[in-house]
C-alpha cells in the first residue's frame, strides 16, 4: 500500500514526526513517501496512487498551512484516505474533519497509523476506530529518515565567529509533566510524558551524524522532565561523539531545580538552552501557571552564565493583560540582563494564541476577554483593553519583518522596537547606552516560535 506523509512546517527541523511513523509503516509493509512542504512542492507525481495521505501538524503554523493544502491534496488524489495527526490535530478535530480528514490522531500516533493501514487493507473502511488521542506507552523504533530531504537543506547552527554547522534534530521524550495554561502540549498530553530509550535516540543521532550533522537540537518540550534520562543521554552522546554539540529546551523552574546539572550539560557539549520565559510580569506568569517569577528568570540567566551556557529566552509578549508600561518593562529587563542578542526579534512580537482545549479557558473571568472561536485563526480572538497595545503589537510585528528582510542586526531591530514602545506610550525614548550590540550567541538559523502567522511563501509551497 502506498502511503504519503506530509510535513507542512516545523521551524526548520527535519521532522521526527515523519521519520518515526515511516519506520512503523515500512515495518507494516507499506511503500512510504515523504513530502516536506518547507523544502518541496506538493508534487502530484509523489501523491499519485496513494491509498493513505497523512499530514503532520506539530504547530499552529503547520496547521494553518495544512488547511490550505488539504483541498489541493484531495483534488489530486480524491480516492485517498486523508489522515491528519500530531499535536494540533485533536484540538482542531471538527475543523479538520469538515475539510475532509477521515482520521484524526494525537499523542502516540504510530500504533494508530498501523491500525489504520490494517483497516484500509481489510475493508477499505472510512470510519475511524482508533482513539483520537493515545497516551499509552509504545516501543519506539529508530526513525527512518531516508526519504526526507538531506539535513544540509534544513536550519543550520550559526556560531558567533561566523561559521556554521549542519544540524540534526532528535527527540528524547514526548509530552510534558507540567500544565502551563497556554501551552498546546497540555490539551493532548495532560501532564503525561514518554521517554524514548537512550539506545533508540543514539541510533537516530548516529545516522544523522553519518549524514553530516555536527550539532543536535533536541526537540523535547522540556529536556529535564526526566533528569536521569537526560543525564544518560548527554553522557552517551558525548562519549560517542565528543565533537558534536547540542541544544535543548528547558523550563526556568527546571534550570533552578536542577542547577547542579548545568556544568555537566556544558561539559558534554550544550551550547545554548531555550527557555519559555513568556513574561517578566509576575501577575501574567501566575495566570499562565509558569511556576516561575521574574526573579527566577534572572537567577536562571545567572546560573547558565556561570556554567558557560547561553540562555535563549522566548516570550509571549502580548496578552490580554499586557500594558504599554509592562511591555517597556520587558525591554528594560532584557537590557538589564544583557540578553538583547539572545532573543530573536520575533519573540518581541508574539501574541498569545488561545487554541481549543486551552487551560486558559478555565481561568475565572477569562471568557470575557475572548470572542467566538475563529477557524481561520485556529484560536479564540481577543483584544487588549488598551487599543494602543494591539496597535503596538502590529507595529512591532511589521518592524521585525522589515528588519529581518533588510538583514538588520538583533540590536538594531531591538532599538527600533524600543522607540516604537515609548512612542506608543507618548514619551520620549531614553537613549540606549552606547555599549555596542553585545556578543552574539550560537543560534539556529530559523528561530523558535509557536504561533506566528504563516508567510505568503509558506502558503504557496503546495
Amino acid at each position: 500500500m502506498k502511503v504519503v506523509l506530509i510535513n507542512p512546517y516545523e521551524i526548520g527541523r527535519q521532522p521526527f514526526g515523519l521519520a518515526e511513523p515511516v519506520a512503523w509503516l515500512k515495518r507494516a509493509g507499506c511503500e512510504v513517501h515523504c513530502l516536506d512542504l518547507t523544502l518541496q512542492r506538493l508534487d502530484p507525481e509523489v501523491l499519485r496512487d496513494a491509498r493513505l495521505v497523512a499530514i503532520y501538524v506539530a504547530m499552529h503554523t503547520a496547521t494553518r498551512i495544512a488547511m490550505e493544502a488539504i483541498p489541493r491534496v484531495l483534488a489530486i488524489v480524491p480516492g485517498a484516505h486523508l489522515c491528519v495527526y500530531g499535536l494540533y490535530a485533536p484540538m482542531n478535530e471538527k475543523l479538520l474533519r469538515d475539510l475532509g480528514a477521515q482520521t484524526v490522531l494525537g499523542g502516540e500516533v504510530e500504533p494508530a497509523l498501523v491500525s489504520l493501514i490494517e483497516r484500509l487493507r481489510a475493508e477499505g473502511g472510512q470510519m475511524q476506530t482508533e482513539p483520537v488521542v493515545n497516551l499509552s506507552k509504545i516501543e519506539f523504533m529508530v526513525p527512518d529518515r531516508a526519504s526526507l530531504p538531506p539535513l544540509e537543506r534544513y536550519a543550520h547552527l550559526q556560531l558567533p565567529d561566523g561559521s556554521r554547522k549542519t544540524v540534526g534534530f532528535a527527540e528524547g521524550s514526548r509530552g510534558c509533566k507540567h500544565l502551563c495554561r497556554h501551552c498546546p502540549v497540555v490539551p493532548v498530553y495532560q501532564g503525561a510524558f514518554r521517554v524514548i530509550p537512550v539506545d533508540t535516540v543514539m541510533a537516530d543521532v548516529r545516522q544523522q551524524v553519518a549524514a553530516g550533522a555536527r550539532h543536535i537540537s533536541f526537540g523535547d518540550p522540556d529536556f529535564l522532565n526526566g533528569p536521569t534520562h537526560a543525564h544518560k543521554l548527554v553522557q552517551a552522546l558525548h562519549a560517542e561523539f565528543p565533537d558534536v554539540s547540542y541544544d535543548a529546551t528547558i523550563k526556568i523552574q527546571h534550570l533552578i531545580d536542577h542547577a547542579q546539572m548545568l556544568p555537566e550539560l556544558k561539559s558534554t557539549g550544550c551550547l545554548f538552552i531555550t527557555a519559555a520565559v513568556e513574561s517578566v510580569d509576575d501577575r501574567v506568569l501566575e495566570r499562565l501557571a509558569k511556576n516561575h517569577t521574574n526573579a527566577d528568570f534572572a537567577r536562571a540567566v545567572a546560573l547558565c552564565r556561570a556554567a558557560g551556557i547561553a540562555l535563549a529566552p522566548t516570550f509571549v509578549a502580548f496578552t490580554p493583560w499586557t500594558t504599554l508600561e509592562g511591555y517597556i518593562a520587558l525591554l528594560k529587563r532584557l537590557l538589564e540582563l544583557d540578553l538583547v542578542e539572545n532573543v530573536p526579534p520575533i519573540q518581541l512580537a508574539i501574541r498569545l494564541l488561545i487554541p481549543q482545549g486551552s487551560l486558559l479557558l478555565e481561568l475565572p473571568g477569562f471568557q470575557a476577554h475572548i470572542g467566538e472561536f475563529d477557524s481561520r485563526l485556529l484560536g479564540f480572538p481577543w483584544a487588549n483593553p488598551d487599543p494602543r497595545v494591539d496597535r503596538l503589537q502590529l507595529a512591532v510585528q511589521q518592524q521585525v519583518a522589515k528588519g529581518e528582510a533588510e538583514n538588520m542586526s538583533r540590536h538594531d531591530i531591538f532599538t527600533s522596537i524600543w522607540k516604537l514602545a515609548h512612542q506608543a506610550l507618548g514619551v520620549k525614548p531614553p537613549e540606549l547606552a552606547d555599549s555596542g550590540p553585545g556578543m552574539p550567541i550560537p543560534r539556529l538559523s530559523e528561530p523558535w516560535y509557536c504561533c506566528a502567522e504563516p508567510t505568503h511563501q509558506q502558503l504557496q509551497s503546495f
